[in-house]
């Protein structure tokens, strides 16, 4: 029990598991695109880490410490795209990095989080962009719609769970936990047509696979859920299409 708390507290709750699973979730369109580099791999894994450090931490004690933070891990992702892109890669992550700052920051009077009903869709957009316009030359439409709309639909459980405490008008408050999951059923249907359609037939399977068990995570998301089905399982979900890929190229093989 000591060791689950232990495992929980240094990845879960150090925000390392969803920088991760953000991580691989870009992995999986770069290997689409053949667009594989280890440096950008690391800029996006840093860029996840430290925002959402600075989110659950900057109203804490930790806060200067995660400021300090924050600005070595923002000269260290500065210094790979100088070294390793160019100017062009180093305005996006910049741009990037606003909106994450305008999603959950102290000192704006009124940031996205506060804003009803906006919060699911902009998580989507932000992980959205580092799919399809960061990682790649060219902005990619289908990339950015698959992404967009996949997670969006995983914040949809976090909004179930966190309906009681939650001070703004979420899904859930507003039209129901049934009718948040069918929200979210849509969306994942969307993302996997579009997957289908658009991506090579291997990533298609491998996210086709991964969208049948966000279904079913969706379909048992409940309020009184403990923490870790959300903060686990349901954050995993943006790293299974990867997972599935790595599996389907081991058999086929």
């Amino acid at each position: 029990m000591n060791c689950l708390k232990l495992l929980k507290k240094s990845v879960i709750d150090s925000q390392l598991y969803v920088s991760l699973m953000g991580t691989v979730f870009a992995v999986f369109f770069m290997l689409e695109q053949n667009t594989f580099r280890f440096p950008s791999v690391l800029l996006i894994f840093i860029t996840y880490f430290s925002g959402y450090l600075y989110t659950k931490y900057q109203k804490t004690k930790y806060f200067y410490k995660i400021l300090m933070l924050n600005f070595v891990t923002g000269i260290i992702s500065a210094c790979l795209i100088i070294f390793n892109h160019n100017e062009i890669r180093l305005v996006k992550w910049f741009v990037i990095v606003v909106l994450g700052l305008l999603y959950n920051s102290f000192f704006l009077e009124t940031y996205i989080r506060k804003i009803p009903l906006l919060k699911v869709f902009y998580v989507g957009l932000v992980w959205a962009l580092v799919n399809s316009w960061l990682t790649l030359p060219e902005f990619n439409f289908p990339i950015f719609f698959i992404s967009f709309f996949f997670v969006t639909a995983l914040v949809l459980p976090f909004d179930i769970r966190d309906m009681k405490s939650d001070t703004v008008q979420t899904f859930p408050k507003l039209i129901g936990v049934q009718n948040t999951k069918y929200l979210a059923y849509i969306f994942i249907f969307i993302a996997c047509i579009l997957a289908i359609f658009h991506l090579k037939i291997q990533f298609a399977i491998s996210f086709f696979l991964a969208s049948i068990f966000t279904y079913i995570l969706v379909y048992f998301s409940k309020n009184s859920n403990k923490d870790s089905y959300y903060s686990f399982w349901v954050e995993t979900c943006s790293g299974l299409p990867f997972l599935f890929l790595i599996i389907y190229l081991y058999l086929k093989f």
